[in-house]
């Protein structure tokens, strides 16, 4: 199938990078990235491409590390290099039992090879354990393999270790592209396996588990113009509730026939946290929303405060929920090039915001340990915010021993270190960070933290 022009919807190899769009990246950053994107357009360009991987494990690639320059803002691509998403895109995580975590990917090959010759994205989605103590994921295999791209994967392991699996899926899809998902047991037996539908031409879907149930939250159709490059956007955001083995129990229209896309979930044992974007006319940036829903029910909560509370830019927020303090966090990169961090309650009010701050990687999720959250950001660093329940501080950063990637970035909290891994083009990257090894804010870096009213 040929590329077309939408993001999220199948073998989008034509488009520009759309994490370099609207970022206003300075020459002297571009300069300093030159070298590096050099290297990873040359080695894009001139593989011819490799056999479809088999099922069988498969041995991950040998990377050199790459040490961000200070100051340089190595998450951001130098204009001129590929898209990053058509080597590997989508990344996340569940817990395997006997201590070990077990880590899905979607990527075209392992190693990478990016697009076909023709255009196409081959994704498959590979699976593979990690362990503390461990350098890096091991164990790699093929888990879900069709023709096609099935990307990005995204996973939630519910309160009964069921593992809930969803991507979009180009296919045998009628309507060019599928939201799809798959349902397995702990050891990855299947219960409901792929293929399912969520929906016949849903695409972006990102999953969260709410107790014992899974909320799938997802775009659908596409309006072109627009958007990153005038590409376009999405078409609306929608929910879908599904029981502990991956049976539907409701569907919710969250933002139904609307200029809004790129859903985002986070669960806690009772409600999930939907935060998306919006399209402004004529403007490079988003509008971010948010809402909280009970799955019980169906039922949506949007208090006034969570209608076009920040301007960012496009792709780039996570969200996260926080068990220690029963709270939601997001953060997302505005469109001043700093980023916001903020708390949400289960009625859906914002009760603490920080701002000020380093801007985070676009799809990189938040790691949780206790009451701190790390933040992977632009400028080659990972972030710790420590968390009460109505208050954020800026614990401090530490810096990442290679450039952090685009399309997907995991964080496992074990113990005393947190275990990162980042897709990028040349395959997995990965380190381990003490949890209290950052060194103090300095003077860029610090803001002032005020209660939300």
């Amino acid at each position: 199938m040929k590329p077309i022009d939408m993001h999220g919807l199948r073998a989008h190899a034509v488009r520009a990078t759309l994490s370099t769009i609207g970022i206003g990246m300075a020459f002297t950053i571009a300069l300093a990235l030159a070298a590096m994107s050099s290297q990873i357009s040359d080695a894009a360009g001139t593989q011819p491409p490799a056999a479809l991987p088999s099922a069988a494990p498969v041995a991950a690639s040998a990377t050199k590390p790459f040490v961000a320059p200070v100051g340089a803002v190595m998450a951001v691509p130098a204009p001129g290099v590929r898209d990053e998403r058509s080597f590997m895109h989508g990344i996340g995580q569940a817990d395997a039992g006997g201590g070990r975590t077990w880590v899905f990917f979607s990527s075209s090959g392992v190693p990478p090879r990016g697009a076909n010759r023709d255009g196409n994205w081959p994704h498959d989605v590979y699976v593979g354990q990690w362990a503390p103590g461990e350098p890096h994921v091991s164990n790699l295999r093929t888990f879900i393999k069709r023709p096609e791209a099935q990307e990005p994967v995204s996973v939630a392991q519910n309160s009964k270790g069921t593992i809930f699996i969803t991507f979009e899926d180009g296919w045998n899809a009628p309507r060019n592209v599928s939201q799809r998902y798959g349902v397995y047991g702990q050891n990855l037996q299947p219960i409901r396996p792929y293929p399912r539908d969520v929906e016949s031409g849903g695409h972006s879907g990102h999953v969260a588990a709410v107790g014992e149930q899974f909320v799938v939250f997802y775009s659908a159709d596409w309006v072109n113009g627009g958007g990153v490059d005038n590409l376009g956007t999405g078409g609306g955001v929608y929910a879908n509730v599904y029981d502990g083995r991956g049976r539907l129990m409701r569907h919710v229209n969250v933002a139904a026939h609307v200029r809004e896309w790129w859903p985002v979930v986070a669960g806690s044992p009772g409600r999930a946290l939907l935060v998306w974007q919006k399209y402004i006319p004529d403007s490079t940036i988003a509008s971010l929303q948010y809402a909280v829903l009970d799955p019980d029910t169906g039922k949506l909560t949007r208090p006034e405060e969570s209608v076009d509370p920040f301007r960012v830019q496009y792709y780039v927020y996570a969200a996260a929920y926080v068990s220690a303090i029963d709270r939601f966090v997001v953060l997302a990169t505005l469109d001043t090039g700093r980023a916001v961090a903020f708390l949400v309650d289960d009625q859906g009010h914002r009760t603490a915001e920080l701002g000020c701050l380093p801007a985070l990687v676009r799809e990189s999720s938040i790691a949780v340990e206790d009451n701190a959250v790390y933040v992977p950001t632009q400028d080659g660093r990972l972030m710790t915010l420590a968390l009460a329940a109505d208050h954020i501080t800026l614990r401090g950063t530490q810096r990442a021993p290679f450039a952090w990637g685009n399309t997907g970035v995991t964080g496992i909290a074990s113990g005393d270190s947190v275990h990162f891994v980042s897709l990028s083009p040349e395959g997995l990257r990965e380190a381990d960070f003490k949890s209290h090894g950052e060194v103090a804010a300095g003077p860029a870096d610090r803001c002032v933290v005020r209660a939300a009213q």
